[in-house]
């Protein structure tokens, strides 16, 4: 999405120049914005209690266009979106890691027919998020205990807060690759499938690729992927003309154990789609050898980076390795400092150029947590912080606002600036 005008922005500053009541007493309109909009934007929803005219500023379509105008970018509250389980009866949350602060947001349009939706995608480009797909289970459809695809997409706009339908996916799919446009006006979705979280191995796989644009609210398809392949991650490397599209792991074929339970066959190699040459995709083979690991761990990708090339990054058995793109291979980077007793529930996202790994505080594996046994901590998360640059942690304790356990294996995050 385009930033708003200057011509807007001033039409928007004059307006709350005459806005009634006053923001602040003893100071124009104007001004007080100004002073208001340095507050982090994870305090907006608390602040709207304060009096009715700070509910009215803050509730008002200008705050995100005043934000964006007024603050350097690198001092825009980066946000981590996450979505606990079904958005469409469960609201999703914005969590501040710098001032530990959470902030709800409204759930999706509700469809009265279906139900159960996950394995879906969350990507927020500008002051919008996108929720794309999934999995879920639809009432009008046959069985009624089998789930199905969603091509269904939506779209949350953070100036007027509310949730809007946009063009429906060419095939419905979960569980799929995606990524934005390093200009941001396109997104991109490669493989998938129908898989639903209650069912471990079971749902189809797919190949199709296809590109929405934003502008057009249209969804365009594309050279699809060599294999069937879902499960799998992707985001883009360069700019311009040599502009690439890459995917990594992903499970594809499913064999069976003693010929009953169904076990997965996860990939080892890279895909890469050059959009320079129309969209062909070439291979770039295993980046582990045999043995070495079974499937690809959780990826992070940072582009805060000033090279084009963005920083991969992988979390696996409490280890984090960064990718090496010239060998296609993988190296140590560091371990967490504390350990996992689940390991498979972890949340890892990459948030203004750091490393985030999340975790219950009653699963970590510490001397330190043994004296809080006795209080109730169920809600409250550990964030471990890695600085790639500097190659040191630090961490955090925050009380969520869930009121059971977060489960980071079935939960989507995505991060935003506001």
């Amino acid at each position: 999405m385009a930033p708003p005008s200057s011509t807007t922005v001033t039409n928007q500053e004059s307006q709350l120049q005459t806005l009634n009541p006053t923001i602040i007493p003893g100071l124009p309109n104007d001004l007080a914005a100004i002073i208001l909009v340095f507050v982090p934007y994870s305090h907006h929803s608390r602040l709207k209690s304060i009096c009715k005219s700070w509910k009215q500023f803050f509730s008002s379509k200008t705050i995100i266009s005043l934000r964006q105008k007024h603050l350097p970018p690198s001092t825009l509250s980066p946000l981590l979106c996450i979505f606990p389980q079904d958005p469409l009866i469960a609201s999703p949350y914005l969590f501040d890691p710098r001032n530990l602060a959470w902030s709800p947001l409204p759930p999706m349009p509700c469809n009265p027919h279906v139900y159960g939706l996950c394995n879906f995608t969350s990507i927020c480009i500008g002051s919008h998020l996108y929720v794309l797909g999934g999995s879920l289970f639809d009432t009008r459809s046959y069985p009624l205990d089998y789930p199905c695809p969603s091509s269904s997409a939506f779209r949350f706009d953070f100036g007027t807060f509310s949730w809007e339908t946009l063009a429906s996916m060419i095939n419905p799919r979960g569980s799929f690759a995606c990524a934005a446009t390093p200009n941001l006006d396109k997104i991109l979705v490669a493989g998938g499938g129908s898989r639903h979280t209650m069912f471990g191995a079971a749902g189809s796989r797919m190949s199709s690729v296809e590109m929405y644009d934003i502008g057009k609210d249209e969804w365009v398809p594309l050279d699809g992927l060599p294999r069937f392949r879902a499960g799998c991650v992707g985001f883009f490397v360069g700019n311009g003309e040599e502009r690439e599209f890459w995917v990594m792991g992903g499970y594809g074929e499913s064999r069976t154990v003693s010929g009953v339970f169904p076990v997965d066959q996860y990939y080892r190699d890279v895909l890469v789609m050059e959009m320079k040459n129309g969209g062909k995709w070439r291979e770039l083979g295993d980046m582990w050898e045999e043995g070495e690991r079974w499937k690809l761990g959780k990826i992070v990708v940072v582009e805060d980076g000033p090279s084009e090339a963005p920083a991969v990054f992988m979390l696996d058995r409490g280890d984090i390795f960064s990718y090496i793109m010239a060998s296609n291979s993988w190296i140590k980077e560091t371990s967490l400092p504390r350990k996992t007793s689940d390991e498979s529930s972890v949340g890892f996202v990459a948030l203004d150029g750091e490393l985030h790994v999340m975790t219950h505080l009653n699963g970590v594996k510490s001397k330190e947590c043994q004296r809080l046994r006795q209080q109730k901590r169920s809600a409250t998360m550990l964030v471990q912080i890695y600085h790639p640059r500097t190659k040191s942690w630090r961490s955090a304790t925050t009380r969520s606002p869930f009121h059971h356990p977060l489960d980071f294996k079935t939960a989507v995050m995505c991060t935003i600036r506001l």
